[in-house]
Parts: structure tokens; C-alpha cells; sequence
């Protein structure tokens, strides 16, 4: 079992206990407020790693052209039964089917988590791929060291690999891909609604090769 695997057993009960999340997160409602005024009217945008659309769907509803890609069918499965009227298709940010430079800004929360180090800087150059010159791109992710693996996941098997990042790191790498950082945003986590981790939130241009 796999990473997409893993997300398809459990894509049910995620739906049941993570679809409404947003609602009680302020700071990312206002980050994602931010990262929509930017991309509004410049062009599409897309949720990278959107489970079952709870962002895609915000953004969405605050005027901007999204569609959603996911590793996950069923997670996609699920974001078109959610959110109709909104475009998800299945995708694997490691090897992008998109054409370069199609999209003003890409939202990826919590899904660059499943990116092994070391294969980082290439999976972000994809992401950079198909950006539009200057597109914006909005991060978030468990700050720390860390690896933590599943083999069980809400009563299902599964084989799923959750890697925590410092900020520091997730930077030069980002650099490396050919971003430029904007601001880098850290907060504790909010009580009793997700895993009590610290969490970074990181705004990055891509930089032309003329810049």
C-alpha cells in the first residue's frame, strides 16, 4: 500500500472529520483571504493536494478560478460529490500532466507533508513549471523533524509517511526551485481541532529566469 492507497481507504471518514476544519481556523482563512486577492483575475489557480476540496471551495467562494488536484480518486471523488460546480481531477504533484505556466497561484496545504527531503527541490520545480511568470505560491505545513508513519489510520490499514519540516529548510528549497520568499508565517496549533503540531505557512514567487 501506497500513499494514494492510503488516502483512498480513509477518504470517508477524512470527509466526516476534516471537511469542516477551515471554519474554526482563522489565520488560515486569513492567509487564504491574502493568497486569493493576489491571484483574483490574474488567472486560474489551483488547490495542490485538495483531499476532499475544503480550501479549493473557500477559494472558490471568495471569487477566485480554482480547480483542485489530488493524488487521491476517491478523495477527488468525494471534492465532486462536495463541491459541485468546482473542477477536481486526479494528479501527482511529483510529475505535474499540467502544461507550464497555466496557473496565477497555487494553494498546497499539507500535501507537500508526503514529500520525502529528497525529493523536495525537484517536486517544487514542478510546481514552479506550471506557475505563471510571478505566480504565487501558498504553503503550509508541520513545523518540525520529525517522520511519523502509519500503518493504521482511523481503523483502516494503511502505509503512509507524514514528514514534519523546519522552516529554515522548506526555504532553501524553495530557493532552490527557483521561488522567491515573501513572508514566512509560524503558529501554534489551535486546541482539540487538529494534531498539536506548530505550523508554518509560507508565500513564495516564482522567479523568471530573467529576474
Amino acid at each position: 500500500m501506497n500513499t494514494r492507497a492510503s488516502y483512498d481507504a480513509v477518504a470517508d471518514e477524512y470527509v466526516r472529520r476534516i471537511y469542516d476544519e477551515l471554519q474554526h481556523k482563522p489565520l488560515d482563512r486569513q492567509l487564504l483571504d491574502r493568497f486569493a486577492a493576489s491571484v483574483r483575475g490574474i488567472g486560474p489557480a489551483c488547490d495542490m493536494g485538495c483531499g476532499p476540496g475544503p480550501v479549493t471551495r473557500y477559494l472558490h467562494e471568495h471569487g477566485v478560478q480554482i480547480c483542485g488536484i489530488d493524488l487521491s480518486p476517491r478523495m477527488v471523488e468525494r471534492a465532486r460529490l462536495l463541491n459541485p460546480g468546482i473542477e477536481f481531477r486526479a494528479g501527482d504533484m511529483m510529475a505535474l500532466a499540467e502544461a507550464d505556466g497555466g496557473f496565477a497561484g497555487i494553494a498546497a496545504f499539507y500535501s507537500l507533508i508526503h514529500v520525502p527531503r529528497g525529493d523536495m527541490v525537484q517536486t517544487l520545480r514542478q510546481l514552479h513549471r506550471v506557475l505563471l511568470p510571478g505566480g504565487l505560491i501558498l504553503l503550509a505545513f508541520h513545523i518540525g523533524e520529525q517522520t511519523i508513519r502509519l500503518d493504521e489510520w482511523w481503523d483502516q490499514k494503511v502505509c503512509v509517511d507524514f514528514h514534519f519540516f523546519q522552516s529554515a529548510e522548506m526555504t532553501d528549497w524553495l530557493m532552490a526551485a527557483g521561488f522567491e520568499i515573501e513572508e514566512i508565517i509560524e503558529r501554534e496549533p489551535y486546541p482539540e481541532i487538529e494534531h498539536q503540531s506548530r505550523r508554518c505557512y509560507l508565500f513564495a514567487r516564482q522567479l523568471t529566469a530573467d529576474a
